[in-house]
């Protein structure tokens, strides 16, 4: 088990329990799934931007990400219907608490003039969303086969009903809001 893992179930837990003033334990909220998604508008000209996206995306999460398609066709952007657009992946389990781990501890603190995480980008049932703007933040990722930079955004899907007992789950996991 991973040590964030372990350490929700042995202490974050009651602790949460407590401050929120709940009932019954299994009443506290935990994290469900971790969404991570890129969108890749440029894929409609050039198809090997999206490959290499994939690629980087599946180095980091561990697992192949799941190929977007657009759903409408727009002429002014040039897109037809089913045309590939973007790439995302969900983690549960054993990967998502790695990925949080990572996350927290060794990519937050590599971005570019962190001052803390925005805390209002709750979506009003104690979901998180945040965004990273560059893709070489990741250690796993080698500058030498980047072609071009890219965002992701990912988001935190938790149990929690409302936005405050999401950001007190998110904030004893360790995530650093400002």
């Amino acid at each position: 088990m991973n040590r964030l893992h372990e350490k929700y179930y042995q202490t974050i837990r009651k602790e949460l329990k407590k401050e929120l003033n709940l009932t019954n334990i299994m009443m506290v909220p935990r994290l469900e799934k971790i969404v991570l998604n890129s969108g890749v508008g440029e894929a409609t000209q050039n198809i090997k931007i999206l490959d290499g996206v994939m690629e980087q995306i599946a180095t980091i999460t561990g697992q192949k990400p799941a190929l977007r398609r657009a759903k409408k066709s727009i002429a002014a952007f040039r897109l037809r219907a089913g045309m590939p657009v973007g790439a995302s992946v969900t983690m549960r389990g054993k990967r998502m608490y790695e990925f949080l781990d990572r996350l927290i501890s060794v990519v937050i603190p590599r971005v570019k003039d962190f001052r803390g995480l925005n805390p209002d980008s709750f979506d009003g049932r104690g979901n998180y969303s945040m965004s990273i703007k560059d893709q070489l933040v990741f250690p796993e990722i080698d500058y030498n086969k980047v072609e071009q930079t890219k965002g992701m955004s990912i988001t935190f899907v938790t149990s929690a009903e409302t936005n405050e007992m999401g950001r007190a789950l998110l904030k004893r996991l360790g995530m650093p809001f400002r």
